[in-house]
């Protein structure tokens, strides 16, 4: 599923194994049990990195668990949103290390961090749904909008399925940086991720500017997220 690593003031989420990291409702809760720690343990000071071992970052809901009951793609759907809400909400700079490939859901994982470093030798990132015939949730595209800089990438995202390498994300805003090789990506993650730390930020104070920020976001989570209930 996923380990939490603490080195100092940083906290490394890592999921683990060499699959896909689909995204079904036992990998979303288990990531969740993971932030909710960092949020009870967390003071002034504090960052977030997120990766992923093996050829992946994420592959994306996983259908095929979702196959065999209908019920259970919504299920995945309401808890992807609360996990994004509760990234959102995280109280620290959050760091999304890229060392595979992103697609979907796993895509919309990855965006919801304030950071975004890749892998630029490995990897794409890959709005799927066009490809694949399943209509886009329009909070994804809420997500999007808020994240990628141009309504030509936009186009190229989620109309046309573009597969974006590290470089092409760049230039889209989407990425920060890219690197060589899965440990240099983590590397690098680290070291921005210690130059956030010794801002020694009021983690408040930081999750309050993102909320602002992002309103549009958090109000479409929101929403969908209480319609469900």
């Amino acid at each position: 599923m996923c380990t939490l690593e603490k080195q100092g003031n940083l906290f490394i989420l890592t999921l683990t194994g060499d699959d896909e990291h689909r995204l079904n409702s036992f990998l979303i809760d288990s990531i969740r049990a993971a932030l909710k720690r960092v949020s009870s343990e967390a003071t002034t000071g504090f960052a977030l990195i997120t990766t992923a071992q093996g050829k992946f970052f994420s592959n994306g809901y996983d259908l095929t668990w979702a196959s065999s009951d209908p019920s259970r793609l919504l299920l995945m759907d309401t808890k992807l949103r609360s996990l994004i809400y509760d990234l959102f909400n995280l109280p620290m700079p959050t760091i999304a290390a890229i060392t595979g490939h992103a697609s979907a859901a796993g895509f919309v994982l990855a965006l919801s961090h304030d950071y975004v470093l890749m892998r630029k030798d490995r990897g794409f990132l890959y709005m799927s749904e066009i490809d694949i015939g399943l209509k886009i949730p329009a909070w994804f595209v809420t997500l999007v909008k808020n994240k990628v800089k141009s309504p030509t990438a936009w186009r190229e995202v989620v109309m046309r399925g573009t597969k974006l390498t590290a470089g092409m994300a760049i230039e889209q805003g989407i990425v920060d940086s890219a690197h060589v090789g899965a440990a240099e990506t983590v590397k690098a993650a680290v070291k921005l991720g210690e130059e956030l730390v010794a801002r020694k930020w009021d983690g408040e104070v930081y999750a309050h500017g993102r909320r602002i920020i992002f309103h549009d976001v958090l109000t479409g989570l929101t929403n969908e997220i209480v319609s469900r209930l």
